[in-house]
């Protein structure tokens, strides 16, 4: 990997920004190289310059998607009214965590290529270590989250919710739901004893 240069650093993360946005569009298949060098608006070369395979090429993009979730979350747990912890605000915010902001029109499929991006990594061994640092941050977000909305629980509960969510959508995919976020949303607020 070479760029040590500001204008090299610049182009990296550009090659980066359009392999996480085409992970996220289209998954694992749709991350070519020519693909990203044609989203990012460089040439063909840059991708192979600026990583040393597609492998690490993938696993900065999902890092770096990741990361921006991880963010997002942290900014909306900073914004979140005290008066609405217990709420929809509250639940929300979990669902956006674990299944992604709401896409709109789009929302059904952002929530499946979502699921098939997860399960998919788990035949790409070299992702592995990104993932497990990844979901252990998540799940530290999460435990925050809680806490603050004066729900304080412990890890197994949150691995509890995790599951129960995952379950709701994976049922609602399979039935061909035009909204797996609406199903997630009712079985958590149940367990949470929102409802």
């Amino acid at each position: 990997m070479t760029a040590a240069t500001p204008k090299g650093e610049r182009r990296r993360q550009a090659l980066v920004e359009a392999a996480a946005g085409l992970l996220v569009d289209g998954g694992f298949d749709a991350v070519r190289h020519r693909a990203v060098a044609e989203r990012a608006g460089l040439p063909l070369a840059s991708t192979t310059y600026y990583f040393d395979s597609l492998d690490d090429l993938v696993t900065a993009a999902l890092e770096f998607h990741g990361r921006a979730e991880l963010e997002y979350g942290k900014a909306r747990l900073a914004e979140l009214d005290p008066e609405e912890c217990g709420g929809e605000a509250f639940i929300d915010l979990v669902l956006d965590l674990l299944l992604g902001p709401p896409a709109g029109d789009r929302d059904a499929e952002a929530v499946l290529l979502r699921y098939e991006r997860l399960v998919a990594t788990g035949r790409r061994p070299y992702l592995r270590p990104l993932m497990r640092k990844l979901s252990g941050e998540l799940h530290g977000l999460l435990l925050d989250i809680f806490t603050h909305a004066g729900q304080p629980v412990g890890q197994e509960r949150v691995e509890e919710l995790i599951a129960l969510v995952d379950g709701a959508v994976v049922n609602a995919l399979i039935e061909i739901s035009p909204d797996p976020r609406a199903a997630a949303r009712r079985m958590l607020a149940k367990a949470m004893g929102l409802r």
